[in-house]
């Protein structure tokens, strides 16, 4: 990982925006070029200033629908570099999009969590048939099941006559498990 420092001398990050552009490289950043035709290092940085330079950058749509790219060949997440740039340091943990939404690389919308942290800030899973994540229909009984997963534990909220009862049960046990407000969010 490149240090942070170094990530400031080739991007220029506006964190309002959550956008990187390119900076100009100077000759140094770049070794001759060997082969049938040698290149010295200040015609590699002119070429390359003159494709990618001031140019948007970190704009590759990668698995997940995450933002990311490559810098001196090694592939960077967009968030992670955005958060090592604003905290000169490289995140500890998982890196959450507040809002769900993993194309917005705004420094606002970036929290630096355990992985249990971010699993308490996921969207509803599309197959969610309830409308309500860990709310469920139980033909068994004709009653609304509530439960929630703690930890890699999965506790049981109990059993409820009313959908109402049962989406209580379960907003009250995110709110005393630390989940965070967006959870279960639809998109």
């Amino acid at each position: 990982m490149l240090p942070p420092s170094v990530l400031r001398q080739l991007l220029c990050y506006d964190g309002e925006q959550g956008t990187f552009i390119w900076l100009p490289r100077p000759a140094s950043m770049f070794l001759p070029s060997e082969g049938k035709i040698n290149r010295n290092a200040e015609w590699s940085a002119s070429k390359w200033n003159s494709r990618y330079a001031h140019k948007s950058a970190l704009t590759k749509r990668l698995p997940g629908g995450y933002l990311g790219g490559s810098i001196f060949g090694t592939p960077v997440r967009a968030h992670r570099v955005a958060w090592a740039i604003c905290n000169d340091g490289w995140p500890e943990g998982e890196i959450d999009h507040i809002n769900g939404d993993p194309t917005d690389n705004r420094i606002s919308n970036l929290r630096d969590v355990s992985h249990g942290g971010n699993m308490r800030n996921q969207r509803r899973y599309a197959n969610n048939v309830s409308g309500v994540t860990g709310v469920s229909w139980y033909t068994t009984n004709n009653r609304w099941v509530a439960e929630i997963q703690h930890e890699g534990k999965k506790h049981s909220l109990g059993s409820f006559a009313s959908f109402e009862d049962a989406v209580a049960a379960r907003k009250a046990a995110e709110r005393a498990f630390g989940f965070h407000p967006n959870h279960g969010r639809a998109t």
